[in-house]
């Protein structure tokens, strides 16, 4: 595509992922991600791809599975109930050492709770999903361009890496129409030597398994994905930095959490107040480093959050408590408003001048 298209955040999802070698994708409908899902049935088709609305979220991600033990770029996409559906399957994902693609444009809950955004899923994502010992590598958009940048990110470390990749949205990205840009630059497909295309006599036969009936061989496993994700925290740890330089005060935020927070910290800069940005895009691995360096002059944290307080948590890890955060939100769907995030850093401005 030549220039900008006007598109929705889930669709820039869907283009970006066909750009960048997806030719098959599994899924069930769920607001606010079934624009996705409608997008490949229409795309597939005509470009000789796969597309198949499976008969759950259960089946879609198994599918997933399936498709990837091939070498082939897959994806599946869903909200926050469908993704605790998946997890299952995530987690065979990560034992069997498979990458794959997984999105999950977040709603309210728990249960069903409503169709409207929310950032409740931050812990399922960034401490695995499901059981066992694994990561995966969890990117947040805040724009529709980063929704097709970060797809395209997110397959090639999949790849790279051998693992899992979920792009965490919301619902207002995920909804919201903006102008995009698919000019992109493509990195080359990967050898996969381990895949399961046949042997042709050539080679022993490769096996895809999570299932490890040995102690002994399961933690030598576990213990060699763990060295990997310490390659992966020191090499992929990602964020925006935003008026950092001097803040006395940092908002931690997110998605669509974090263009709210931008405008209050305009607000507040316009009148004085030493204030700055730090957007995680990469949430695992968390970029803790942006952190760390704010410490020479920064005096609170405000993590802003579309949840009862998630984030905040890796904030104070990353900082060692060393400064007070605090958190700044709105829950069930309900998103806060610049008024409100300006309020908090006001609020903060007051207890430093004490």
């Amino acid at each position: 595509m030549a220039g900008k298209v006007l598109m929705k955040g889930n669709e820039a999802i869907a283009e970006a992922a066909i750009l960048a070698g997806c030719r098959h994708y599994f899924g069930y409908p769920i607001t606010p991600q079934t624009e996705i899902a409608a997008y490949m049935a229409k795309r597939m088709p005509k470009i000789g791809g796969t597309f198949l609305q499976a008969e759950s979220e259960i089946a879609a991600i198994n599918m997933v599975y399936g498709v990837s033990s091939t070498g082939k770029r897959v994806m599946t996409s869903s909200s926050s109930p469908g993704i605790s559906l998946k997890s299952e399957g995530i987690s065979y994902l990560a034992g069997a050492d498979l990458p794959a693609l997984v999105v999950n444009c977040q709603r309210g809950g728990p249960g069903l709770g409503g169709i409207q955004p929310s950032q409740s899923d931050y812990f399922q994502a960034t401490r695995g999903g499901g059981h066992g010992d694994y990561h995966m590598i969890v990117l947040a958009p805040a724009s529709v361009q980063e929704m097709a940048e970060l797809t395209i990110r997110g397959f090639e470390l999949a790849d790279e890496y051998r693992m899992t990749t979920m792009i965490l949205a919301d619902g207002t990205i995920g909804q919201m129409m903006e102008p995009v840009s698919f000019d992109f630059e493509f990195k080359a497909m990967p050898e996969k030597p381990w895949a399961t295309t046949g042997t042709q006599g050539k080679r022993e036969h490769n096996v895809v398994n999570s299932l490890y009936l040995s102690p002994e061989v399961l933690e030598i496993k576990n213990i060699e994905r763990y060295e990997k994700y310490a390659q992966i925290a020191e090499k992929e740890a990602l964020a925006e930095e935003y008026m950092t330089e001097d803040a006395e005060i940092i908002i931690a935020a997110f998605g669509i959490a974090s263009r709210v927070a931008k405008n209050a910290v305009n607000a507040a800069r316009a009148e004085g107040i030493k204030v700055g940005l730090i957007r995680p895009i990469t949430l695992w691995p968390f970029p803790e480093k942006y952190f760390k360096n704010c410490l020479a002059t920064a005096k609170e944290i405000i993590s802003v959050e579309l949840s009862m307080g998630q984030m905040i948590e890796d904030v104070r890890l990353a900082t060692e408590c060393k400064v007070p955060v605090s958190l700044c939100k709105r829950v069930g769907g309900m998103i806060p408003s610049p008024e409100e995030v300006y309020a908090a850093i006001k609020a903060a401005a007051e207890r430093i001048g004490e």
